[in-house]
């Protein structure tokens, strides 16, 4: 059993981790030539950031400042200060997960390919109170740890803001029986979605996760394991450091493209004025087609479309559209889709995520918008 706090679980050999090695991680083929490249979008995406919130806090309300810089600044101040929490626990969450043996991380999931394994991972992903981002860190890892791909997206779909803070923020906005829909909805369309890419993977349609293992019938419990887990970790300053960068590095590549995110939602946030949208987003078909664009186009972490997909339901009366603007959002989320392309190696599998989930999600919402 590996000490969940302290000594990391084996590695896999070199030959077969850089097969599933993500492609914005430094490579480590760059033995060749002694030096790794810059991750030019990591850094420069980082920069803008940095630099966006630090002149928020020391220029706000300077009369001087341009409006669109403003506006920019203060999106990237607000979604920061949003998110960091969620960010960190996070980070937290995936460096543990380090020290996990895969056999439990897989006992809890339940085996990949099956139905059973397929709820396991959309409750887990439900139950976890993280934001959208840091969801998927914690989704990276579970794949790279065993999930199949239909556990992996179920993981996904179902999880974004079902975190129990903002369920209880949704239950004020706009009230506890379309909350309980929402969240009943998103877990269909995460099991249906599932169920349908495990069954695309076992055609050959799609690739397999290479990290996947065969659970044994005769494996000991889910509790007694974790159990034994924890009475052998050591908590010592030492272990929590170890959790902290080990969960750092191998976020590497969410936080690469949540800060480019970041950067390109704040710019449409200064140049395209939201009233335009509040007005178009009716409970009509077009009012639909409208909210899918922009929640593609829109990057914002969970804690902000919740209070963007509220106002839809309260203000455009068109609760499918305010459906639709947190489903569609993960469907549609170019960092996800990039995180995944690059988790998976695969552009098929990202663009199988829109292609699966966006026809249940535009259905529901015009059903939602008919009440």
């Amino acid at each position: 059993m590996s000490n969940c706090c302290h000594t990391k679980e084996p590695q896999q050999p070199q030959e077969d981790k850089q097969k599933v090695t993500p492609g914005c991680c430094p490579s480590e083929q760059g033995a060749d030539s002694g030096r790794s490249h810059p991750d030019y979008l990591l850094w420069g995406s980082g920069l803008i950031v940095l630099t966006g919130y630090i002149l928020y806090w020391l220029l706000d309300g300077h009369p001087d400042l341009p409006r669109w810089l403003v506006t920019m600044t203060s999106g990237i101040y607000e979604l920061i200060n949003t998110m960091w929490w969620g960010l960190l626990m996070a980070v937290i969450f995936v460096g543990l997960l380090e020290r996990v043996p895969r056999e439990l991380v897989m006992s809890a999931l339940g085996q990949g390919g099956t139905a059973k394994g397929i709820v396991r991972a959309t409750l887990a992903g439900v139950l976890l109170d993280l934001c959208s981002h840091g969801i998927l860190m914690v989704g990276t890892k579970l794949y790279e740890r065993g999930a199949s791909l239909g556990q992996l997206m179920a993981f996904l779909i179902a999880s974004p803001w079902n975190s129990l803070s903002l369920t209880i923020i949704m239950i004020a906005l706009i009230g506890f029986q379309w909350t309980l829909a929402y969240i009943l909805l998103s877990m269909a369309i995460g099991i249906v979605s599932g169920i349908i890419f495990d069954r695309i993977v076992a055609r050959g349609v799609l690739p397999a996760n290479p990290n996947q293992i065969t659970l044994d019938g005769d494996s000991e419990p889910v509790g007694r394991q974790l159990l034994a887990l924890i009475k052998s970790a050591k908590f010592t300053p030492k272990g929590m450091t170890g959790v902290l960068l080990d969960g750092i590095r191998d976020s590497r590549m969410v936080f690469r493209w949540l800060l480019f995110g970041i950067v390109l939602a704040t710019l449409i946030r200064a140049f395209v004025p939201m009233d335009a949208y509040q007005t178009l987003f009716g409970p009509t078909v077009v009012g639909l087609l409208l909210t899918l664009i922009a929640a593609t186009v829109i990057e914002v972490c969970s804690e902000g479309s919740t209070p963007i997909a509220a106002d839809l339901v309260t203000r455009a009366a068109a609760p499918g559209n305010g459906f639709t603007f947190l489903m569609a959002g993960v469907a549609t989320d170019y960092t996800e889709i990039m995180v995944i392309r690059d988790l998976t190696r695969s552009w098929k599998v990202a663009l199988f995520l829109p292609l699966v989930t966006l026809p249940q999600v535009l259905v529901l919402g015009w059903v939602l918008n008919q009440f």
